[in-house]
């Protein structure tokens, strides 16, 4: 028996709640996810430790739907992503990609990073990193002082 695939998968639009309890993600297999609580302001990126699940969810101006990619996920079938709209990236140690038009995911060692400016992206960005222990919710708020072009 051969290794599932892993590879690059493009996201679908998705819908999103924000409410007072955290952002609510609609899959279009029906499912519901809710990352609790609400997200903490980072300026600029966020960096998740190492072992932690790293998922980007780029909005809309309506808020109401956006575009979610998981980054260096390895344990989710490339199938079961394309049926809930959920994308995948692989980025290699010291490689950059950039996901979404103002969205930039690279990899420094065993940790994932996000550089974002949301003006350039056209809606809210969040960062949801979590483990089987602890979840943090963040929104970069404003792109990196030192601009978009420095993390490519």
């Amino acid at each position: 028996m051969s290794a599932p695939s892993r590879s690059d998968v493009p996201p679908t639009s998705i819908g999103v709640d924000l409410r007072e309890e955290g952002v609510v993600v609609e899959y279009l297999d029906g499912r519901t996810t809710l990352y609790r609580g609400v997200p903490e302001s980072a300026e600029g990126s966020v960096t998740a430790g190492p072992g932690k699940e790293t998922h980007v969810l780029v909005t809309d101006p309506t808020e109401t739907e956006g575009v979610m990619t998981y980054v260096n996920d390895y344990k989710t079938d490339d199938e079961i992503l394309e049926d809930s709209g959920v994308g995948r990236v692989i980025v290699e140690d010291g490689e950059r990609d950039e996901v979404f038009p103002g969205v930039i995911v690279g990899r420094d060692g065993q940790r994932n990073e996000v550089v974002a400016d949301p003006e350039i992206a056209g809606g809210r960005v969040f960062v949801f990193v979590e483990d089987g222990w602890t979840e943090g919710s963040y929104e970069i708020v404003e792109g990196p002082e030192d601009g978009l072009d420095a993390h490519r």
